[in-house]
């Protein structure tokens, strides 16, 4: 009965040994997908946040002192250039202008007298000249008076969407009083700030020389249905931002964009020789990307990688690989650092196609 017993636990013990032995086998035959980054052209696409301003906008301001007579326009309304918006009342300014246009008549037939008299050689030509001086002057104070009797009638000066009224009619205006601000939204500025590695891509690139185009992702994300170009690049970047600031220009046919609006611009941007890997191959611990990377015997090793950009399904790495590393694919999570594993190597191209293929 012992003997029996003996030959049951030897039994066991080397069917255990022979499961073991299995399944280390099996686990050396497993293999895992590996690949190549590929240095490659590409374009990124970026998104900026900007704000959104009217071609032209500018604050109407009395230029004279005076009661608010009449209110001709509403808040939100179009107006076309040279209607008339506000009115002053002008009784005053008519008065002076009255004043004006006597006094001139005055001088106008003291120097008609006195030209006769210098004619005669009556009077001395210093006299005529002071004769003709006062005249001179007193057109002045006409044209004066002429001037400060128009700035009651305030009229558009360009073709805009008037803004928040400021007055109310009949209120009392001090000179320089703000009365409303007036949009004109034909086209739109839309400003965007860059980082200074950014703008050098940009510049270096060649793209400064051309009308780069952009696109106006809405508050709504809803992209706009016109191409904007970038036209202008500011002379100085931010100090304390390290921001330069671009200006693209939107047509606004439909009037849909405001004066003061928000959103994000997008600008595609050419990358030239640059490092891909799949997003797959990478993982994060404490906000940093890392990858596997197996060494020369097939052994793993984790790196960390420095991020400079993001495509669909890819990441564009500035640090930390090389063309010539070999990246694990799958089995992240199944293998740790110093393990060894069989490679089933994938050409760093047909993976693409294949990352391609799922996008669509």
């Amino acid at each position: 009965m012992r003997r029996i017993f003996m030959l049951m636990s030897l039994s066991v013990l080397l069917f255990h040994s022979s499961c073991k032995s299995e399944k280390k086998h099996k686990e050396k035959e497993a293999k895992y997908l590996v690949t190549n980054p590929i240095k490659m052209d590409t374009t990124i696409t970026k998104n900026y946040v900007c704000q959104i301003h009217s071609y032209r906008n500018i604050e109407l301001r009395a230029l004279e002192k005076g009661y608010l007579k009449n209110i001709f326009v509403d808040e939100g309304q179009h107006v076309k250039k040279g209607q008339p918006m506000f009115k002053i009342m002008d009784k005053v300014y008519k008065s002076e202008l009255q004043r004006a246009d006597a006094e001139a008549e005055v001088a106008k037939i003291e120097y008609q007298n006195t030209q006769l008299l210098a004619d005669s050689y009556v009077v001395s030509p210093n006299e005529l000249a002071m004769s003709k001086a006062k005249y001179d002057k007193a057109k002045a104070e006409v044209a004066m008076a002429e001037t400060h009797l128009s700035f009651t009638d305030i009229r558009a000066p360009f073709d805009g969407i008037i803004d928040h009224l400021m007055v109310r009619e009949g209120s009392l205006l001090d000179e320089g009083e703000l009365l409303t601000s007036l949009s004109d939204n034909s086209k739109m500025w839309v400003y965007f700030n860059v980082s200074e590695a950014e703008y050098l891509n940009y510049a270096l690139s060649g793209s400064s020389e051309d009308r780069v185009g952009v696109e106006l992702l809405m508050a709504n994300n809803q992209k706009f249905d016109q191409e904007g170009i970038v036209e202008t690049i500011e002379g100085e970047f931010n100090n304390e931002t390290g921001n330069i600031a671009f200006r693209a220009t939107f047509p606004n046919p439909k009037g849909i964009l405001r004066h003061g609006e928000t959103g994000n611009v997008l600008m595609k941007m050419s990358l030239n020789d640059v490092l891909i890997i799949p997003q797959k191959a990478t993982f994060e611990v404490l906000d940093k990307k890392y990858v596997f990377v197996l060494d020369e015997n097939n052994v793993v090793h984790q790196k960390e990688v420095t991020v400079s950009s993001e495509l669909p399904h890819l990441f564009v790495v500035q640090e930390g690989l090389s063309k010539n590393d070999k990246v694990l694919l799958e089995g992240i999570r199944l293998v740790k650092e110093g393990s060894h594993v069989e490679p089933d190597f994938m050409a760093p191209k047909k993976q693409l196609a294949l990352l391609d293929l799922y996008a669509e």
